[in-house]
């Protein structure tokens, strides 16, 4: 690939290399796979690089957003929730990976706060094969 067009690429952001010390470009096969996929679309596809912007920005969006998918799926997975209900009735829902305990601590400390002393907490979890309906 030609130093002017990868300086052009640099400089319309499509693909942003690394500096090193001395100001020079340092691709990471990231950059390169990016490098050379912008090239595809380029050439093979007859984009052009406005239009190459906004796919790798789309793509980006998408990428980010399944992985918010993931982390949200994660959270309301059932047999992966825990709820803690005080005697006041709120329930509250132990976020997946955070210790039951410390997450019934946590709801326990917020309904004695809002609510006064209580006097009872309740831990639910759904069994196995309530997981499956």
């Amino acid at each position: 690939m030609h130093p002017q067009t990868l300086r052009q690429y640099d400089r319309l952001g499509l693909v942003v290399p690394r500096r090193t010390a001395g100001r020079g470009r340092r691709y990471s096969l990231r950059d390169v796979a990016k490098l050379l996929e912008v090239q595809r679309l380029s050439h093979d596809e007859g984009i052009n690089l406005a239009g190459i912007q906004r796919i790798l920005a789309l793509e980006s969006q998408v990428e980010r957003l399944e992985r918010r998918i993931e982390a949200l799926s994660a959270r309301v997975e059932p047999g992966g929730r825990v709820f803690a209900a005080a005697a006041s009735g709120d329930v509250v829902v132990v976020p997946r990976g955070r210790s039951v305990r410390r997450g019934v601590e946590e709801a326990l400390r917020e309904t004695l706060v809002e609510h006064g002393e209580a006097r009872a907490l309740v831990i639910w979890r759904p069994r196995p094969d309530d997981a499956r309906s």
